[in-house]
């Protein structure tokens, strides 16, 4: 079972390493890190690298294909060698996958026209721009193309497919394998829940963050 995880400098790490965690623990997986050219890439805050040990040519057929997020996906919207792939690789797989705002990705290479979609809180009324209809929710599951939401939702996400794949008692197997049992301190995990002005502050700071990425890209 191959499963290619794409990597692009200035992706999220747990985007990409939360689902990972789950998918490599399905029997038969074969994990491939690829890359529009392989080495290196580095995530958005700068202090964590992951070796792409494949590019674009060399992994056409995956099985699973999980698309992370990131403020380096702005610069990638454009990109047509990456929008050709993407499409091209969905057409074979048996599940096409997003964390946060890789759905961004997916929805630039036109594979979520007219589907239910999520991504990041902070952005995910912009998958109405690709014919997507935004939904707030963890997980979405329409069809092979399954998006979650933000960042720490790519665990969710995994356990879905590893009970879609192999039934319920692998995916709680895996589940306790990693230990995943989310106990947070805070009841601060979505804009419906923070208190407004954190609210505020992390709109605020991703807005400059989003900037400094169109900055980039310019």
């Amino acid at each position: 079972m191959e499963i290619a995880f794409l990597l692009y400098d200035g992706f999220t790490a747990l985007d990409a390493v939360g689902p990972y965690e789950v998918l490599s623990r399905l029997p038969g997986a074969e994990v491939k890190f690829v890359a529009v050219e392989s080495g290196p890439k580095t995530t958005e805050t700068h202090s964590l690298s992951m070796v792409a040990d494949y590019s674009l040519d060399e992994v056409t057929e995956p099985e699973i294909l999980v698309v992370p997020g990131g403020f380096g996906t702005r610069r990638l919207l454009e990109d047509q060698e990456l929008m050709d792939w993407l499409r091209a690789a969905h057409e074979k797989t048996t599940w096409t996958t997003s964390v946060c705002t890789g759905s961004l990705l997916l929805g630039a290479a036109g594979i979520l026209e007219g589907l239910r979609a999520t991504s990041h809180w902070a952005v995910i009324d912009r998958l109405a721009d690709f014919g997507a209809i935004p939904t707030r929710e963890r997980v979405v599951e329409e069809g092979k193309v399954v998006t979650a939401a933000g960042v720490s939702s790519g665990i969710d996400m995994g356990l879905r497919l590893a009970e879609r794949i192999g039934g319920e008692d692998l995916a709680k197997g895996i589940q306790l394998g990693i230990e995943y049992d989310p106990d947070p301190p805070f009841d601060a995990g979505s804009p419906d829940t923070a208190p407004p002005h954190i609210v505020e502050l992390l709109k605020s700071l991703l807005e400059q963050a989003e900037a400094n990425a169109q900055a980039e890209t310019a």
